[in-house]
């Protein structure tokens, strides 16, 4: 089964760092967090790629054409200018890289991806967040459902403390951040039927998360996955400190390989 990344947006939030590469290769650690997203989706066996390309979608190109031998120890022969792989590092992924268009819409670039998809179920995700679902579980509660989409949803923390009060105006005690007002929200890992493809009528003007969606939802195609792990969005550049301080202390909950 392919899965579909969106990675071709601007990223404004993050001019200081968009303005030289797309957000998706923004990094986490030593690697963008690209390669955090595919090492999640490769630790449950899935190595098949397309990444839906945009802003500035040739700096992903150049990354992943080095990426090989940058993972790879080599012998270079300068007198015949052989370049040989002696020990090869790398995952085992099959990475397509469609450009998608710098102005399309999420909707746009899924439809696009149709004529590599054909007629097969797909995952998708976005470029720029992380968790620690259960890629395989995630995939059989698809199966349960029969439903031509499963997205999966988070519930998130609220943004301040809460008081915990006793009787009265007594305080009983303080909560930190408790998970929000019970709403849930849409954290990006999709399972898709083909059929979905035909969801998205309105050519790259489609917004997926918006027509595609609430139209599924309407027929009754749409299933929620309830994630209640961790899942953590790059979307600020606190957030993007939040990822990497995790990191830098060894408790990236996605690290799952």
């Amino acid at each position: 089964m392919k899965t579909l990344i969106l990675a071709g947006g601007f990223g404004t939030r993050f001019s200081e760092e968009t303005d030289l590469k797309p957000k998706p290769m923004i990094q986490v650690g030593p690697q963008p967090i690209l390669w955090h997203i595919m090492k999640i989706y490769s630790h449950y066996g899935f190595n098949d790629f397309v990444i839906l390309l945009g802003y500035k979608g040739h700096v992903i190109k150049e990354y992943f054409t080095n990426y090989f031998l940058h993972q790879s120890d080599i012998t270079i022969d300068c007198s015949n200018h052989k370049v040989e792989i002696i020990n090869n590092k790398s995952e085992p992924w099959k990475i397509t890289l469609l450009e998608t268009g710098l102005n399309t819409y999420t909707g746009g670039r899924i439809k696009q991806a149709q004529r590599v998809i054909g007629n097969e179920p797909f995952m998708l995700t976005y470029g720029d967040g992380v968790g620690d679902l259960n890629i395989k579980e995630l995939i059989e509660f698809h199966k349960t459902q029969n439903k031509l989409v499963t997205m999966s949803a988070y519930q998130p923390e609220g943004r301040f403390g809460a008081i915990n009060f006793g009787d009265g105006h007594a305080v009983n005690s303080f909560s930190e951040k408790p998970k929000g007002d019970g709403n849930w929200i849409n954290c990006g890992f999709f399972v898709c039927q083909p059929e979905a493809f035909d969801y998205i009528t309105e050519g790259d003007s489609t917004i997926w998360e918006q027509e595609p969606l609430r139209k599924l939802a309407e027929d009754e195609q749409l299933a929620a996955y309830k994630h209640h792990g961790f899942w953590q969005p790059m979307d600020t550049l606190k957030d993007k400190n939040t990822l990497n301080e995790y990191w830098e202390k060894n408790e990236a909950a996605w690290k799952l390989w």
